[in-house]
């Protein structure tokens, strides 16, 4: 047996190196929504965070689609429902409309050690590209009482980055809870202190009111595709917005443009956000059903509020926001940046085929890709 090496820079490797590599692919359990590594799904209690997760158990572990939008390939799932008992979860089944279930889909309702239980199912479906799913962090998270809540918050949550990290592809779904105070920034939204966001790979969160079924799932990631999804929320049921994620992206979009406005002015907006490409105005007072005197008053306020904005020659097309223009679905349901779809160059070219070469262990090629 070989003696470990006692050069503390036997693991770097150079630029030159790094720029000859060519990685795999972010691998998606959920596309565009939970990609592998360790994700956390973020909400105040009571909103439905428990329901989404099931419904991406359940669509992972035949193959199908969550959200009754995004195509979700098949993979064994680990569901750690540490809030539930069998009871609920089977109801809970019953309201998604799963009639046989599969074999794929594991549930535990009670473990003595979530760490060595998720590290366990992680070995034995290597390379098959597991999705576990823990609900919650609090009930394996522990109480600590000590100086540094910092570091033991981000301690924690990187042990759990380590588990998942060890099979590339494998996906860590993580639920966990918000602060009390309101924030402008989601991520600032994390109960805990910054050690626990700090630490994950993607951070989703939740954003619904009380008796509304409207909600935004924010998405934000190290590595992979960021947006904003509109999603609605009815009997124990998640729901995409649009066919597609940039569908759902624009819905955010006009709710935003939309929002605190009266009828007309919403009518008016709204029959613009249809029209991503633009539209003229003759056919916004066709499509509006508005007087012509009264659809050019309210257009000219949506303008100058900037909830529309105005193109050459008579066309309105919606305010799109960075991230809308950032990203664009791919061919196999992901949100993929543009750049990557055009090659940078504007026109649409094949992705290359990624191969993953190197001189390094597997431990040395992860850290290189994150």
């Amino acid at each position: 047996m070989s003696e470990p090496s006692t050069d503390a820079l036997a693991g770097s490797f150079n630029a030159e190196w790094l720029l000859c590599q060519q990685f795999p692919p972010i691998e998606y359990a959920v596309p565009g929504i939970v990609p592998e590594g360790l994700t956390l799904l973020v909400a105040p209690p009571k909103i439905g965070k428990s329901w989404m997760v099931l419904d991406f158990a359940v669509t992972a572990a035949v193959g199908g689609r969550a959200l009754h939008a995004v195509d979700v390939r098949h993979r064994p799932v680990l569901y750690l429902a540490l809030e539930d008992g069998p009871r609920r979860l089977q109801n809970r089944l019953h309201a998604l409309g799963a009639g046989i279930g599969s074999p794929d889909l594991t549930f535990m309702t009670d473990v003595v050690n979530a760490h060595e239980t998720i590290r366990e199912y992680l070995q034995r479906n290597d390379g098959k590209h597991p999705l576990v799913i823990v609900d919650t962090l609090g009930k394996i998270k522990g109480v600590y009482n000590g100086n540094d809540s910092y570091g033991a918050d981000y301690e924690h949550t990187a042990s759990l980055k380590g588990l998942v990290d060890m099979h590339p592809g494998s996906a860590l779904l993580v639920v966990h809870h918000t602060r009390k105070g309101q924030s402008a920034d989601f991520v600032d939204s994390v109960s805990g202190t910054q050690g626990i966001a700090g630490a994950a790979d993607t951070i989703l969160t939740l954003q619904r009111e009380r008796n509304d079924g409207s909600a935004t799932l924010n998405v934000t990631s190290r590595d992979a595709s960021e947006g904003q999804y509109a999603v609605s929320f009815a009997d124990g049921r998640w729901s995409l917005e649009g066919s597609t994620l940039a569908e759902a992206a624009q819905a955010v979009q006009q709710r935003e443009a939309t929002e605190g406005v009266g009828d007309d002015m919403s009518t008016i907006v709204s029959v613009v956000h249809q029209h991503p490409d633009g539209i003229k105005r003759a056919d916004l007072i066709e499509e509006s059903g508005l007087p012509a005197q009264r659809v050019d008053t309210y257009l000219n306020r949506a303008v100058k509020a900037g909830r529309v904005a105005r193109s050459g020659r008579g066309t309105y097309t919606p305010v799109r926001s960075e991230r809308s223009e950032s990203f664009a679905d791919s061919d196999d349901g992901n949100l993929t940046h543009l750049s990557q779809l055009t090659g940078g160059t504007g026109d649409p070219t094949p992705p290359q085929e990624q191969v993953w070469s190197s001189p390094l262990n597997l431990e040395h090629q992860r850290r290189a890709a994150s």
